[in-house]
């Protein structure tokens, strides 16, 4: 009688330590799931849609570019700037192609590591809604500033007449629109994706389930605000001005902020929990304190909260690896009694430990993933510059914005996320009988195989075009189709339907329950050390090669060999991807103990997934 109770208000409240509004309980009924969700990832399109477009109001001055309005929506927002700065740079500011190169990647990797610090202050000491909201007020001042920069006539890149070089307080009022929209991502970015997978109940079948389709559908939003930001936007600065696009943009911006807030209700919150690094040390302090002591024949003899103590969070399982740590859960043979020991960091909790296993374990997943990422920063740099020297013409009418081609990586993203989520999993599923169809580390290896292939046809094709500019010094490339570029944009669109956004999954999932905002800014710091790499890759190949004959680099695609630097990110990927598949099959996933009527579980692991059965 009492369990039936207890599944009846288990279908009715939910107990994953969330609250609602205000601060109650939450009702399963009318909070969390897809009608929360969809109120953030509405608001996430919109600030998609600018941020495709948000750089790009410097370029119509000196009419070198147009319509530069795009980026690929898995460069994770301030890829679109990245996107636009290469041309910006190399047209604008008359930076040569490495030097413009690597400034985008410095600028691309510090905007990708400021969430490390949002993502922290979500967790800690703001809460994820609240740290939304403020970021997000910062996001829009800048936003503003930048178009200021474009409607104010004493703050626009030129005045009338002849244009060699920018004016000096246009750069600065630029530079400091786009520091300010980076400290509104710092906290809008990891906060907003977590919040929005904490409207679904990891301990609840259902909702379960949910949550495994949501990174996919959330990664479906941020394309679909891609391809609202190439046709619609587009259209209104062409045929209207771009004053009123941007114009037009910010109020966009407004309205979503105040549709996200109008979601409050239906959302539920997770309380910040303080910081999430206390622990982690405590367990550090207590395991180096205790390392003399003999490890106890049962791990059930480490210290543990009762399951009926524990109000806030999820306990985790005890796992055999990096057993050091387990040492700060012994309790000693004293006179201290265990709340003293745990008051002096002298014990930690097995949760606790686990946490900090968890962590550990990261750091080789972490690292295996950056060559991946020094892919991903191609696409915003040479592809670009690549696409910019090629016939970009349709009907010798339309011509099409030189990062424009990126739509179809877009497209290559929505196709790989669609077929994968309504195809792939219900297959993988039956077939393996587990919850994921495959692991995430799977998902991510898989992605890293295409983006493999997609720097091969990169060499190729830039082989042919280097081949057509050697037969017609005088035309260059613009002979060559853009679309040319279409073979290696889809395949890299395809592969990072499969690693980024099985990246954004694996962070978010597998870090400890306090650090989940931390962990979407994991993956991102992933995207932005990668870009800090290929900048010093650009370097030290530049000059090697120099010193050995020719640099790769030259001051413009067609003095470069951009080939040949393609086939040697091929064989970094290729070495890296035998790594990370050793990597992948030692990975213990985390150990979750599910609500159970018994104070100790029963844990078992299949697939990364944790069952506790019901005593």
């Amino acid at each position: 009688m009492e369990q039936k109770q207890k599944e009846v208000d288990e279908k009715k409240w939910v107990y994953d330590s969330s609250v609602d509004h205000k601060g109650r309980l939450p009702l399963r009924a009318s909070t969390g799931v897809w009608k929360a969700s969809l109120f953030i990832i509405v608001y996430m399109i919109a600030a998609q849609l600018y941020q495709k477009w948000e750089v790009v109001i410097v370029m119509k001055t000196t009419k070198l570019v147009t319509n530069l309005a795009i980026e690929f929506s898995e460069r994770l927002s301030y890829f679109g700037i990245a996107t636009s700065l290469i041309l910006y740079l190399s047209k604008v500011m008359h930076e040569d192609l490495k030097s413009a190169a690597k400034s985008v990647n410095y600028w691309s990797g510090v905007t990708t590591m400021m969430p490390l610090l949002g993502g922290f202050l979500a967790d800690a000491y703001l809460g994820r809604f609240s740290t939304v909201l403020i970021s997000s007020i910062v996001y829009l001042l800048g936003l503003i500033l930048l178009t200021m920069s474009r409607v104010v006539p004493s703050l626009r890149p030129c005045g009338p007449g002849a244009c060699l070089e920018p004016r000096k307080v246009h750069e600065v009022v630029f530079f400091l629109a786009i520091y300010l929209i980076s400290i509104g991502t710092g906290g809008h970015k990891p906060a907003l994706e977590s919040f929005g997978a904490d409207q679904f109940d990891d301990d609840h079948s259902e909702e379960r389930q949910k949550k495994m389709s949501y990174f996919n559908w959330w990664n479906f939003g941020l394309c679909s605000g891609l391809l609202l930001g190439v046709t619609v936007i587009v259209y209104v600065q062409d045929h209207v001005s771009w004053g009123a696009a941007d114009i037009i943009l910010c109020v966009v911006m407004a309205i979503t902020i105040v549709v996200f807030c109008v979601g409050r209700p239906f959302y539920r919150y997770r309380k910040p929990m303080g910081s999430p690094l206390t622990p982690l040390l405590q367990v550090l302090v207590a395991a180096i304190a205790k390392r003399k002591l003999p490890y106890p024949s049962n791990p059930s003899q480490l210290y543990e909260v009762p399951a009926a103590e524990k109000t806030l969070g999820r306990l985790l399982c005890h796992t055999d690896k990096l057993k050091f740590l387990d040492k700060a859960a012994i309790i000693e043979d004293n006179e201290d009694s265990v709340e003293k020991q745990r008051s002096s960091w002298g014990l930690a909790t097995v949760t606790n430990v686990e946490e900090m296993k968890l962590i550990l374990n990261m750091i080789p997943i972490w690292l295996g993933c950056l060559p991946f990422g020094i892919c991903v920063a191609q696409a915003s740099t040479f592809f670009i510059k690549q696409g910019a020297t090629m016939n970009r013409k349709i009907d010798n009418d339309f011509l099409i914005p030189a990062a424009s081609i990126f739509s179809l990586a877009a497209l290559g993203m929505i196709a790989s996320v669609t077929i994968y989520e309504k195809i792939l999993v219900p297959v993988l599923r039956r077939a393996t009988g587990t919850e994921r169809g495959i692991k995430i580390l799977q998902r991510i290896g898989i992605g890293m195989v295409f983006s493999m292939l997609a720097m091969i046809v990169a060499a190729l094709v830039e082989k042919k075009r280097l081949g057509v500019v050697e037969k017609n010094p005088k035309t260059g490339s613009m002979s060559m189709s853009v679309f040319w570029l279409a073979p290696q944009f889809v395949i890299i669109g395809i592969g990072d339907g499969f690693s980024l956004v099985g990246l954004q999954e694996y962070f978010y999932d597998q870090v400890p329950d306090s650090m989940r905002s931390l962990g979407i800014a994991f993956y991102l710091s992933v995207i932005g050390a990668a870009n800090f790499l290929s900048s010093l890759m650009i370097t030290v190949v530049d000059n090697i090669t120099e010193k050995h004959g020719k640099s790769w680099f030259g001051k413009d695609l067609n003095t470069s060999r951009l080939d040949k630097f393609y086939w040697l990110l091929a064989i970094l990927n290729m070495l890296n991807l035998w790594v990370y598949v050793i990597l992948a099959r030692r990975y213990s996933y985390k150990n979750v103990q599910r609500r159970a009527a018994v104070a100790v579980a029963d844990c078992s692991k299949e697939d990364g997934v944790t069952f506790t059965s019901m005593a």
